[in-house]
């Protein structure tokens, strides 16, 4: 296999849950063979620790019932020498006389024992060599004043080996047995991991749908997985309608200036008389101008419609600062419309979250819509004030003609024109402005003001503590 394709090898849920689960129980393997090399000793040193008792208490017996002085009988000497690999040592020793017999002089426990008393065991060293050592004091047989101290001893090597053994022994039964679990956990996971297949056939039975997936034979730990999935399915189908509206709104409003601009250029071709020729240019710039217009208000219209502004696109907005700067943008194309357009507050602070350029597109649309529909020589006030809940109403007002009332709750429809407005317009400036208030959480009222003219309220709620930027 190549380097290439190996760092192309896609991971495997399967070998991921094998890895976690043998990691785990190698290390647990390792700590079970200390534990069980340390229990294994410690009952290798009882055992040990039980003959040596044994041995000082058997020699001490034999010496005691012996009739030759100072001098081992033959049995005795046996019973200490049984290790020819030089691994036990011995010694007698008296008060008095000193060492009577042995193969090494052994270190003395410390304190001494008592006479008759058990044998004291205690670990020891004899030239750099770890013994270990039982001691026991007994009365001499020949002289009731002198006290004999025998001391049996022997180094640590039988010790370890037992305790190798078992562990040896231990070590390969539970590596057999976890191989053994292992191998139920391979097969395990890859029973289990086939739960997955009917959503698998499900999803490759798809073509073109993004109906939900998630069922009742969908396990609980990939739920999350699957909820998300059937979220962006969700989001998919909802950008899939607003794009087929897009083409579809797009289509019926450009119809119209696109079959205009044909049969203009159609009228300059067939008479090419100057004047003719002036009046279908001046036609065509018309169309082209709401051509223009229509497409950016269904631009406009389409990210208005996108999903709810979240914390990360939300900027705390001063729109006591924002508002009458971009209305004195607006006063140039008032004038040129023939419309008095004013704006009523002050420079106090009136923070609210929202997008700065939806902002100004609401704001754009109010407007527009204002000057286009109340006709020249109408007045147009923008108007900005707090309420009492913390947040703020912005409201665009004209004493133009109005709509009657039974019309209100309907300006905010896509395309919606009453039947006797012959001023030209998309229908769209209101359904945008409806649909960014949504994003920003905000309320749109529609009011009639007095006999006529109309006035559209925009309430934005106070701003509630998220992590956003100034702007």
């Amino acid at each position: 296999m190549s380097p290439q394709s190996t760092r192309q090898r896609r991971p495997s849920l399967r070998r991921r849950l094998l890895v976690f689960l043998l990691i785990p129980m190698a290390a647990l393997l390792m700590l079970d063979a200390l534990l069980t090399y340390g229990v294994a000793l410690t009952y290798a040193n009882r055992v040990h620790d039980r003959d040596l008792s044994d041995d000082a208490l058997m020699l001490a017996n034999m010496l005691g019932n012996d009739k030759l002085g100072n001098k081992l009988s033959p049995q005795a000497r046996f019973l200490l020498e049984y290790d020819r690999e030089g691994h036990s040592y011995f010694s007698v020793s008296s008060a008095r006389h000193g060492l009577l017999a042995g193969n090494a002089q052994l270190p003395r426990s410390a304190p001494m024992p008592s006479i008759n008393a058990a044998p004291e065991l205690y670990n020891t060293k004899l030239d750099k060599h770890s013994l270990r050592a039982a001691t026991i004091r007994t009365i001499s047989p020949h002289d009731p004043t002198d006290s004999l101290i025998i001391t049996v001893a022997e180094t640590l090597r039988d010790r370890h080996d037992q305790a190798r053994e078992i562990l040896l022994l231990s070590i390969l039964t539970q590596a057999s047995l976890i191989v053994c679990v292992l191998s139920l956990v391979w097969f395990g996971v890859s029973r289990g991991l086939r739960v997955l297949d009917p959503l698998t056939a499900r999803l490759a039975a798809r073509s073109h749908e993004l109906t939900p997936i998630d069922g009742v034979d969908v396990p609980q730990e990939i739920q999350p997985l699957t909820r998300t999935i059937d979220a962006l399915f969700s989001r998919l189908r909802r950008m899939l309608a607003l794009q087929d509206r897009f083409i579809a709104d797009a289509a019926h409003q450009l119809r119209t200036p696109l079959t205009g601009l044909s049969l203009h250029v159609d009228r300059a071709i067939a008479d090419p008389r100057p004047e003719t020729v002036a009046d279908a240019l001046t036609h065509i710039q018309r169309l082209t101008q709401r051509a223009a217009r229509t497409s950016s208000q269904l631009l406009a219209l389409t990210r208005a419609q996108a999903k709810p502004l979240d914390g990360g696109e939300l900027q705390l907005l001063n729109l006591g600062q924002l508002i009458p700067e971009a209305v004195s943008q607006r006063v140039h194309d008032a004038i040129r419309a023939g419309v008095d357009l004013g704006y009523e507050g002050n420079r106090q602070v009136l923070n609210v979250l929202g997008d700065t350029s939806s902002m100004l597109d609401l704001l754009d649309n109010l407007i527009d819509n204002a000057v286009r529909y109340a006709g020249r020589g109408s007045i147009v006030t923008v108007n900005l004030r707090a309420v009492a809940d913390g947040g703020a109403c912005l409201s665009v007002e004209d004493n133009g003609p109005g709509v009657p009332p039974e019309l209100l709750p309907r300006l905010s429809e896509r395309f919606f024109r009453a039947a006797d407005n012959t001023t030209e317009g998309s229908g769209l400036g209101l359904a945008i402005v409806q649909r960014i208030a949504e994003r920003h959480h905000a309320r749109v009222a529609f009011r009639l003001v007095e006999e006529h003219g109309l006035r559209v309220e925009i309430r934005f709620p106070p701003p509630i503590p998220v992590p956003v930027h100034p702007a």
